[in-house]
Parts: C-alpha cells; sequence; structure tokens
C-alpha cells in the first residue's frame, strides 16, 4: 500500500513568480505545468489527474515531454488527458527524449495537434490578454537530432532558431525545455522563466539530500525539484507524473506544477 499511494497520490505544488516585466494584464495569470507522465494512467479516463487540473482554475498548460514512454508505448493515456484539459485552458508541449526514442512522434504529434494541443518545434507564440503580452517558446529535446551532434550545440541551435524569430526585446518571456541540466546555457540567453522535467524529482528524495538520480546527471543531481536562479532567470523543475526505467517512487510523489505569475 506504501508503496502504490508513493506512486499514485499526485500532490500540488504552488510556486508564484515574481517580475518587473511582467505586463499589468498578465499580473495573477495562472499556468499548470505538467511533465513525464510516461504512459500513466491516475483513475478511470485520467479523473484523478484531470480534476486536479480543473480546480487549479489555469490560464495556461504546458506540457514539458516525456509524455509517453519509449519502452512501452501507449498514447491513449497522453490522448484521454488532452481531450479533457484542452477543454480548460490553452495547451502548449514540447517533446521529451522518450517521444524521439519512440519512433512514433510524428504520429503523435499530429494526434496531439487534433486534439488541441500546439506543439512547439523550436518555435514561440505570443500569448495576448488585450494589448499586452508575453512570449512563449519550446524547443525539441536534443535526441530529436540524428547528426550525433553535442547535446549543448543542438539546444544553442535550436535557441537561436526561435529567438531569430521574434523582432520584439524586453518582453517577458517563458522557455519550455525538457532537460534542465542545461540551464546555463538557457540563462546565457536571458529567459525570463524556464520550465523543464526529465529529473523524475531524482526518484527518491531524501531529507537533506533532495534527489538521489536523475537521467543526464547522474547520483546527487543538482537541478531536480522546485526554483533555480541564475543571471536574470528562473527555472522550475516538475518532478513529474510518471515513472519509466526505475518503476518506483520514494519520498517524491507525482507532481503538478502551479504556477502564479505576479508583477512585481
Amino acid at each position: 500500500m506504501f508503496l502504490y499511494y508513493e506512486n499514485n497520490f499526485i500532490i500540488i505544488t504552488d510556486i508564484t513568480i515574481k517580475s518587473h516585466k511582467l505586463p499589468d494584464a498578465f499580473d495573477g495569470y495562472k499556468i499548470v505545468h505538467l511533465s513525464d507522465l510516461h504512459g500513466k494512467k491516475f483513475g478511470k479516463g485520467q479523473k484523478n489527474l484531470v480534476k486536479k487540473i480543473k480546480d487549479a482554475r489555469p490560464d495556461l498548460i504546458v506540457f514539458t515531454g516525456d509524455m509517453v514512454d519509449s519502452g512501452h508505448y501507449d498514447a491513449e493515456p497522453v490522448l484521454e488527458l488532452v481531450e479533457q484539459i484542452s477543454r480548460i485552458a490553452p495547451i502548449y508541449f514540447v517533446t521529451g527524449n522518450h517521444e524521439w526514442w519512440s519512433g512514433k512522434f510524428d504520429v503523435l504529434g499530429k494526434l496531439l495537434e487534433e486534439n488541441g494541443v500546439c506543439v512547439l518545434r523550436n518555435a514561440y507564440d505570443r500569448l495576448s490578454k488585450g494589448k499586452d503580452g508575453i512570449y512563449i517558446m519550446g524547443i525539441d529535446d536534443p535526441a530529436a537530432d540524428q547528426a550525433g551532434q553535442e547535446e549543448a550545440n543542438i539546444i544553442e541551435n535550436e535557441i537561436k532558431q526561435v529567438l531569430n524569430g521574434i523582432g520584439e526585446t524586453g518582453t517577458f518571456s517563458i522557455l519550455l525545455a525538457h532537460r534542465p541540466e542545461m540551464f546555463p546555457l538557457y540563462s546565457e540567453h536571458g529567459f525570463d522563466l524556464i520550465l523543464c522535467g526529465h529529473a523524475h524529482g531524482g526518484q527518491v528524495r531524501l531529507p537533506f539530500v533532495g534527489g538521489l538520480v536523475a537521467p543526464n546527471q547522474g547520483f546527487f543531481p543538482k537541478y531536480t525539484s522546485g526554483v533555480y536562479k541564475s543571471r536574470n532567470s528562473l527555472m522550475v523543475v516538475s518532478r513529474g507524473l510518471g515513472n519509466s526505467v526505475i518503476p518506483q517512487r520514494l519520498f517524491n510523489h507525482p507532481e503538478i506544477v502551479v504556477l502564479t505569475l505576479v508583477k512585481d
């Protein structure tokens, strides 16, 4: 029972993000951040997960990758979820490594778009409220690249591709990216808020230690959960919802992050 509870009891983490760059119209704007579902189901038709998202009353919902698992690919849990929550708020999605490792993202991406999801592949959109606006940008996980380049170089090129399309400067910007270990690189480009997943909260969390192990970070990883600051950028890392190679979470419940943007 204890192990089942650890893997299935969803917690809500409320985080306030303050910025003087935030337009007045976005003061109090609420974002639900989801990541790393890995095809997991939370009740019939995802009812437990849908209820918690609905209760949060978000203005925006974002996914930061690995909504399917390449080891036991099943798109149904993701599609059940997005079909329902697309009625709650606009949805934006970026890929994780498992979408690419599955070899089926071309089909999955189309299905997501058919269900009202905006898939950001090295692209941006402007979120508008009246005359005010902020930018949301998204980059592919570097696993999308088949040329064998260094991951940092792939991400650098992806970020430049996104930023080159934006003529406006000084506007509050949000970057969706799967991998938190690239935070030093993200912060070099001055994004105000970066949302990531991938680390699964370190899988097992211990007091005074934090997470024990994370992909691409190894043991005692630096970026696993919560808020990190570098230069003028804040990064929020979701502990995610599902599991992959390691099937069990300990002291690290599935997490929905609810962000409230506040004009500072």
